[in-house]
This record gives C-alpha cells, sequence and structure tokens, in this order.
C-alpha cells in the first residue's frame, strides 16, 4: 500500500512568515480592530507540471496534494509510509521559509467539544494499492466486482467500463466518509497523463516516451488501481487524524479490507445447481434440500421477484448467499451478474505482486530529505 494525496493542517504558536502576494485582513466596522489576517492559497510549483496546495492562515498552515506525485512524472508506484509522504511536504514547505509540519505528542480537548492538536493534523488520506488482472481483462475485472458490496455501499460502474466505485446509494456521488473505487490504470494514463506530456513536452520528448513506455506496460500486465479516499469525518472518527497518535498499520488493515471486496465472487455459474453445491462446499448449508432452497432464490432473482425483506426466511437465504457472493438486494444485471468470476488464481487471475520494469523511476525520497521528522 502507498499514499497517493494527503491534506493536513498544523497550528504553530507563534506568527507565520507572509508567502502570499495577497493579504486579506479583517476589521470590527465600529472599532476597526484588526480580527483576522489571512492569505488565500497558492500552488507550490515543480518539475513536469506538479504543484501542491499551500495555505497560510494566521497561525495555520494547510497542505493539500499527492506527494508521490511532487517532481515526478508519474504515481503507478508511490511513498509506502506517511514519514516519507511528511518529509516531502516539509521540503516543499521550506522552499518559502514555512516551518516543517511535525508529529503530535499531546492534543487538549477544550470544553466546547474541540480539539487542539501540537501536530499535524491529516484531513485526507488517499490509501492506494495496485493489482494485477492480466492483459485485456481489466473490464472484465470491473465489471465482475461491480456486483459486489462493500460494507453498506453499492458499487457503481462508470459507462466507459474503466472504473467501478462504492457509494451509499449506488451513483457517482461520493459518501462523506470513505470514497473507495477500483480502476483501469492504462485507460487513466491514456486519459490524462498521456495527452498532458504531449501537450506539454511534446510527441518527440523523453517525458512523453516514458509514459507511454509506462501505459503499455501496465496494459501488458492488466493493472487495476484499488483507492480508498479517507475523509476527514472518517479518520477523526476512526482516530487516524493526529499524525504520529496512532498505528500506520490500522491505515492498512483498512485498505486490505476493501481489497477484499470480490474473494467471494467464486460461483462459476448461477444455475440453481451450482449455486447449491457451491453453498454446501463452503459448509454454509449442511444438506443438500436447504441448499437447494436458497438456490432457488437466485432462480427468483434472475427473474426480477420482488422479495419482503423483512421477513426471517428471506434474510437467512440472502445472507446465505451473500457469503458466495450473490445479493439478491440488488437489481439482477445480466451484463454484471454472473459473466465473470474473480479469484486470485483462475479464469481471472488476480495477483498483488510483479515484478517492476527495469525503466521504472521509482519513488525515492532525495538524500538531502532524508531526515527523521521532528
Amino acid at each position: 500500500m502507498f499514499y497517493d494525496w494527503v491534506k493536513a493542517f498544523q497550528d504553530y504558536p507563534y506568527d507565520l512568515p507572509k508567502v502570499a502576494d495577497i493579504i486579506i485582513r479583517r476589521h470590527d466596522a465600529e472599532t476597526e480592530q484588526l480580527l483576522s489576517q489571512t492569505a488565500p492559497p497558492f500552488l507550490a510549483e515543480g518539475s513536469y507540471c506538479t504543484s501542491f496546495r499551500i495555505q497560510v492562515s494566521g497561525r495555520r498552515i494547510t497542505v493539500d496534494g499527492n506527494p508521490s506525485r511532487i517532481n515526478r512524472l508519474d504515481n503507478v508506484f508511490g511513498l509506502q509510509s506517511l514519514d516519507d509522504c511528511m518529509r516531502v511536504v516539509n521540503s516543499v514547505l521550506a522552499e518559502y521559509d514555512l516551518p516543517p509540519m511535525t508529529r503530535c505528542r499531546d492534543i487538549q480537548r477544550l470544553q466546547d467539544g474541540g480539539v487542539v492538536a501540537d501536530g499535524a493534523v491529516f484531513l485526507r488520506l488517499d490509501l492506494t494499492s495496485n493489482f494485477y488482472v492480466g492483459q485485456g481483462n481489466e473490464r472484465a475485472f470491473l465489471r465482475g466486482i461491480s456486483s459486489q458490496r462493500y460494507r453498506n455501499s453499492i458499487a457503481y460502474l462508470y459507462p466507459d467500463g474503466n472504473t467501478c466505485v462504492w457509494t451509499p446509494k449506488g451513483g457517482e456521488k461520493a459518501g462523506r466518509l470513505v470514497y473507495p473505487g477500483n480502476y483501469n490504470k492504462a485507460a487513466e494514463l491514456n486519459a490524462h497523463l498521456l495527452p498532458q506530456m504531449k501537450r506539454t513536452y511534446g510527441e518527440d520528448s523523453d517525458e512523453y516516451k516514458y509514459v507511454r513506455q509506462l501505459r503499455d506496460w501496465c496494459v501488458s500486465v492488466g493493472m487495476v488501481r484499488s483507492e480508498m479516499k479517507c475523509r476527514s469525518e472518517f479518520l477523526k472518527r476512526e482516530g487516524l487524524n493526529f499524525w504520529g497518535l496512532f498505528q500506520e498499520d490500522e491505515l492498512v488493515k483498512l485498505h486490505r479490507g476493501f481489497l477484499m471486496t470480490g474473494e467471494r465472487l467464486q460461483v462459476n455459474s448461477f444455475d440453481t445447481f451450482s449455486v447449491a453445491e457451491q453453498l454446501i462446499a463452503e459448509g454454509i448449508c449442511d444438506n443438500t434440500k436447504a441448499a437447494m432452497t436458497t438456490a432457488g432464490y437466485v432462480h427468483l432473482w434472475m427473474h426480477n421477484h420482488s422479495f419482503n425483506f423483512d421477513k426471517s426466511s428471506v434474510k437467512t437465504h440472502r445472507a446465505r448467499l451473500r457469503a458466495i457472493g450473490i445479493d439478491i438486494k440488488l437489481p439482477y444485471d445480466g451484463t454484471r451478474h454472473g459473466a465473470v468470476f474473480i479469484r486470485n488464481v483462475r479464469e481471472i487471475v488476480r495477483t498483488f505482486e510483479t515484478q517492476l520494469p527495469t525503466f521504472y523511476r521509482s519513488a525515492v525520497v532525495p538524500r538531502h530529505l532524508q531526515l527523521v521528522a521532528a
């Protein structure tokens, strides 16, 4: 797992340097007393058209961007620890003579319910990993996995078939807590990075040729990107917002849970007998009669039968079927259900390890940034 985006703020016990060309001052209309002064956010520009958003407001610094992308052509593989991410962030802040962000050592709880921390507080973290389904299998994989739920969220498959996200209502609109999704990485490079390199550097440039070579490699291995956008409310609720006061393994565990989506999608057809056999083989039903009864619900589901999910018997059969990757509460869609089946070794082989191409320019924190974060 690596990090694809970091948004964080930190409050300092002293006035910060003014780094923006514009200052917004707020005065009391009657007394003309200066109440506050802030500066609008600005973009810290890096090489290869990369940037990082910084805002200095009073004694607070807020940073927002992708540390795995700064001064790099791509972010196919990124920084694997928050320490490395924050070292990159601090190197950007140092260019503007701004103080570094530090780990939290203490927090104070206020009477109004607020919390004051002495270090960086995360507002957004994108947890990311890659897996590989084989050349030409990306859309088939995404179509198959879009028949599965993640927790209480429903999958939405984009019309182009290259992206699948999970949202509370099953549409494109993200939830307020997390926004998980999988997408075809080669298609994303084709749509965004490759045209950008062509416009900026030209087709004959080394930059364009490198990204095109990387795109071709992603196609050859069938790379799918898994991404979880963890928002402020979620990080706060899970105790994952104060840098230095939580175990990073908790984030890894959270992302691994999302990667397990699709693990139960193992039935190779939706006929009654194969479903019943699977129910018995997995120990979900202990006799053929019970398995055939539950499998009969799949037949009804495929013919758009309406179930009363308040009934205990329906709840029981639905729970059994969900254990093998079939959710009869979702509308049956012949283009997604029963056509593609995901196993880590199979029809579509999903693997999480591969040999990096020899030409790849890895995300390495430069030596002059190899400092222990304060």
